[in-house]
């Protein structure tokens, strides 16, 4: 568990500073939130990205818990990695796949940009979190980023206007909410992508231990597509109803139910830490990963591999406006869309 005593001095802070810039001249910043607590939560304006959560334990020390970069070159240049690893970034306009691109919105059908072979992945080329962000209000708990995504870009239609709120709580909260509107008809899903590893981002995720509130996952195809059918998990290998060691691998949606409770949590037992995941969406998206492949090093000097980090991936379900039973992924034009999700540390 967390100090609780000596800290009390702390006084919740807002702070900025110069990250670097972009190829393109355009200047980074890192905007730091610190609560009485001493918990240090950082945001880049690059991808409205957490690049980092530094957690004081009881033994004096403090940990930071997200997989991240130390420098934005290494941000941007992640992006060309085999496996693009969108650490700590917003995902968006959609998150997940979208198979072979294409969804029909008001009987047309429309044709995404493809980055995943023949599929479309986490917003095409360059999503929202390869975008710079604007920062439009801060004050000692919250800061709020704002982005406008042109019509069609990346094929998707209406110029979407979306805003981000992280608050860092006295509670040791991390709350991130989404509001979006579009001048068009449109789909949406979005998600923070956040590698968390409770033992250090430098350990594996192996010793930690994970549960899910959940009885049901999608069923997917070898592309890892979700083909519409719901698989009850009870008893098999993705039923994480009770604490259990992580799993080394895994790339799973699971379906949440309905109501105001934890929908995940992660333990570690080393450092006596624990999250707590919150979120008002159908699922969460569990993927085991984070490998730079040796060419890329992480905070620190880290290097990260296959078993770096856990991300909870809070959001609709994957390929939704291709499936009749799955929840709608519209946005009605003048409508807003809000989404809500948060981790708890205690």
């Amino acid at each position: 568990m967390m100090e609780k005593n000596n800290f009390s001095q702390i006084i919740a802070t807002f702070t900025t500073k110069s990250f670097g810039y972009t190829p393109n001249s355009e200047e980074v910043f890192c905007h730091t939130l610190v609560n009485k607590n001493g918990v240090e939560l950082s945001i880049l304006n690059y991808g409205a990205t957490i690049t980092s959560l530094k957690i004081p334990l009881l033994n004096g020390k403090t940990i930071d818990v997200v997989l991240g970069f130390d420098t934005i070159d290494d941000y941007i240049n992640s992006f060309s990695l085999p496996a693009k690893p969108y650490f700590g970034a917003i995902i968006g306009r959609y998150s997940g796949r979208i198979k072979n691109g294409v969804f029909n919105l008001n009987g047309k059908n429309i044709q995404l940009n493809t980055n995943l072979g023949n599929h479309h992945l986490h917003g095409g080329n360059i999503g929202f979190s390869q975008k710079i962000w604007s920062l439009i209000n801060s004050n000692k708990n919250s800061l709020s980023l704002q982005l406008i995504s042109k019509d069609l870009d990346e094929n998707f239609p209406g110029e979407l206007t979306l805003e981000v709120i992280y608050t860092l709580t006295d509670e040791n909260e991390i709350m991130i909410e989404y509001f979006a509107k579009s001048t068009k008809d449109t789909i949406i899903n979005l998600t923070n992508h956040s590698y968390f590893n409770l033992d250090g981002h430098s350990e594996t995720i192996k010793n930690q231990q994970l549960q899910i509130q959940s009885t049901k996952i999608l069923n997917c195809n070898k592309e890892n597509i979700p083909d519409g059918i719901v698989l009850n998990s009870t008893n098999s290998q993705f039923d994480f109803s009770l604490l259990k060691n992580c799993p080394t691998k895994i790339d799973t949606s699971f379906v949440l139910e309905d109501n105001n409770k934890v929908k995940a949590t992660l333990f570690s037992k080393k450092n006596n830490l624990k999250m707590e995941v919150y979120t008002n969406q159908p699922s969460i998206h569990v993927y085991v990963g984070g490998n730079c492949f040796n060419k890329i090093k992480g905070k620190e000097n880290a290097n990260y591999h296959t078993e770096s980090g856990i991300c909870f991936e809070t959001q609709n379900f994957p390929d939704a406006p291709n499936h009749i039973n799955f929840p709608s992924a519209i946005l009605k034009k003048e409508e807003t869309y809000h989404q809500k999700t948060s981790y708890k540390f205690e």
